[in-house]
């Protein structure tokens, strides 16, 4: 039997020995409740922790006229078991991923570095085509890529195929612009002295 009323519960966050009294009274069901769920010890016994400090964050949403104490300690106690289980299936998620990034023998991280690397070229021309307007970007991308003439790009874009010349002739000069000290500088590097 209870002996806590409402008055008592609502205090447990204000008077240290009504909080003292309420945990005493209500330590064995919580820790049952979470045992019946929870196999590790020491969880346990954070989660039981986890549960009254929740509860005295919780005491002024206590309502007397929905149950006894004990009744919204165990709500108390399944959102923390909730959160729990979220957290944990998150950390699952991200050990996984992590996991996944350990299979990579050295042959094979090799290989996707020297992949990366042939590849730097390729990132370059899509930083320099993402310098240009999308509406350009589009036109060279249908023009070089998809390889359609400058005409029916123009007709998918719904330009004259003057506009879309004039266009593509200014996009392909600003990719030029935007490769170009790259290229530069490489050749300077390469120059014994």
């Amino acid at each position: 039997m209870t002996t806590f009323d409402a008055y008592d519960v609502h205090r447990i966050g204000d008077d240290p020995d009504v909080f003292e009294a309420f945990y005493r009274e209500h330590l064995d069901a919580v820790q049952r409740f979470v045992a019946r769920r929870v196999g590790d010890p020491h969880l346990a016994a954070d989660l039981t922790a986890d549960i009254f400090l929740a509860a005295i964050d919780a005491v002024s949403g206590y309502r007397p006229d929905r149950g006894r104490p004990i009744a919204w300690l165990f709500g108390i106690a399944r959102n923390v078991m909730s959160a729990e289980a979220r957290r944990r299936a998150r950390d699952l998620r991200a050990v996984r991923r992590i996991a996944g990034r350990r299979l990579l023998d050295a042959d094979s991280l090799t290989r996707i570095e020297e992949r990366l690397d042939a590849e730097r070229e390729t990132r370059r021309l899509y930083d320099a085509l993402d310098a240009l307007p999308a509406r350009d970007r589009a036109l060279m991308e249908l023009v070089a890529v998809d390889g359609l003439p400058v005409t029916e790009a123009a007709a998918v874009l719904g330009v004259k195929p003057g506009t879309a010349r004039v266009r593509l002739h200014r996009s392909r000069r600003l990719v030029q612009t935007h490769l170009r000290p790259h290229h530069e500088a490489a050749l300077t590097q390469e120059v014994p002295s």
